[in-house]
């Protein structure tokens, strides 16, 4: 194992000569392994080594003991140790975020300060790298989330990539060196351990040499994407302009489109996501608007694709509602056209595109065009069940334009809703003789 550890780290150029290496060391079979190992290899690398230690104050005692198992690992291999105490529940709370996210925010820094000028070996295995590319896959992450853990990244190194946690555990029993372990990493409660415990059981069944062919395949997936990179890296400075807009993307291979598209929503603070980068490519290829969030859309025409801002439209100011007449209404800042048409001439002529078509003939009193009221129901179109307005638009709807959409009522209630749909109770059937056209300028 020491040879195949060798090897990638002369493959990965992961240490040069009188590098100073800091091994996180957690005191789990992993990271004691890697400690081990660069002790070992510590001449023939030609680095000196220290060691990290973050002890979250998460499982009181046994962390406490944790801190001392890899104090005392150090002190009896001559190794220098650094160590951070965090009270990691305090922080998630003041950071608003899970205490595994702020956990390993809280670590990453510590190390960050402390290995400056310095670099960070951490004991990342074939395990870690199979569990990251399937849950990089559940995501759907694309080809940098399937690329799996890196070896190196900045100044960090990964010097057990390559090995995995079977012959980790034959390693430190060569050498009869004990470890302690993590009892939360026998619960269920992470995502990644669910992985472990549940899906990568199964997987190694269909193919037991599941983290070879996973590492492999990562090794080619990040030889790709680093190709794509580099690609889109060039296609970005010729096509992009002011920080938030690219320009003629058309002609781009989709692999690099998508790479430009992705880095133009992280320039501009937007969470990237596989959705959204399609969305955003059609968009780009053929015309359209999409919301990215709030007040921010992402524009595109004659092959130009813009992120920018644009405000909300004021809504509605308490209650509207106004009788609707034949011809051209006005409901707010909206135009719509209510036309009564015999459905004969429709069948014949065909239907021209329209909001809704309903049955003139089930309208009880005044038609009217009102905004959503308290207590609104409807039983939409062809459903066998009556819906809540409020629901209904919550799941159709952004939040700052339900007050001024349009509904058509009459004395029974609702008879549509923009954006929803028209009440059963109206709807065009084979009986229907007469028909209201109602269409919105929207």
């Amino acid at each position: 194992m020491l040879g195949r550890i060798l090897s990638d780290i002369e493959k990965f150029r992961m240490t040069e000569k009188n590098d100073h290496i800091v091994a996180a060391l957690s005191g789990g079979a992993d990271s004691v392994c890697l400690l081990l190992a660069l002790s070992e290899l510590q001449d023939q690398l030609g680095i000196t080594l220290s060691a990290i230690h973050v002890n979250h104050c998460l499982r009181g005692e046994e962390s406490d003991r944790d801190e001392k198992f890899c104090r005392d690992l150090c002190q009896r291999l001559s190794v220098p140790f650094i160590c951070g105490r965090f009270d990691v529940n305090a922080e998630a709370a003041k950071m608003k975020m899970s205490t595994e996210l702020a956990a390993r925010e809280i670590r990453y820094r510590f190390f960050a300060e402390q290995t400056a000028g310095k670099k960070l070996a951490t004991a990342h295995n074939a395990n870690d790298n199979a569990e990251t590319v399937i849950f990089n896959l559940t995501r759907g992450t694309g080809t940098k989330g399937i690329a799996g853990i890196p070896p190196v990244r900045d100044n960090i190194i990964r010097p057990l990539l390559g090995v995995t946690r079977n012959e980790i555990e034959a390693f430190l029993k060569e050498r009869k060196q004990d470890f302690v372990t993590d009892s939360t990493n026998l619960s269920d409660d992470y995502t990644r351990n669910t992985i472990r415990h549940n899906v990568i059981p199964v997987l190694e069944k269909i193919n037991p040499a599941l983290f070879r062919t996973i590492s492999a395949d990562s090794d080619n997936f990040r030889t790709d994407s680093s190709f794509i990179e580099s690609e889109a890296e060039k296609a970005y400075s010729r096509f992009s302009e002011n920080g938030n807009t690219l320009r003629g993307i058309s002609e781009l291979h989709p692999a690099v489109r998508r790479r430009c598209i992705a880095r133009l929503l992280t320039e501009n603070h937007i969470e990237v996501n596989a959705g959204r980068i399609a969305d955003m490519e059609k968009a780009a290829l053929t015309g359209g608007k999409i919301n990215l969030k709030g007040d921010i859309y992402a524009e595109a025409a004659d092959d130009v694709l813009r992120i920018t801002v644009i405000p909300k439209k004021p809504v509605s100011a308490g209650n509207v509602c106004i009788r609707a007449a034949q011809g051209e209404n006005t409901f707010l800042n909206k135009k719509v056209y209510i036309t009564y048409a015999d459905i004969n001439q429709y069948e014949k002529d065909g239907f021209p595109p329209c909001t809704a078509m309903i049955d003139a003939d089930c309208i009880t009193g005044d038609l009217v065009l009102r905004n959503r009221m308290p207590g609104d129901r409807i039983k939409l179109e062809n459903r066998n069940f009556t819906s809540s307005v409020k629901k209904l638009l919550n799941s159709l709807t952004e939040p700052e334009e339900r007050d001024s959409l349009c509904f058509a009522a009459d004395d029974s209630g609702i008879l549509f809703i923009e954006k929803a749909g028209i009440a059963d109770r109206a709807r065009i059937t084979n009986s229907t003789k007469k028909n209201i056209d109602d269409k919105s300028s929207l």
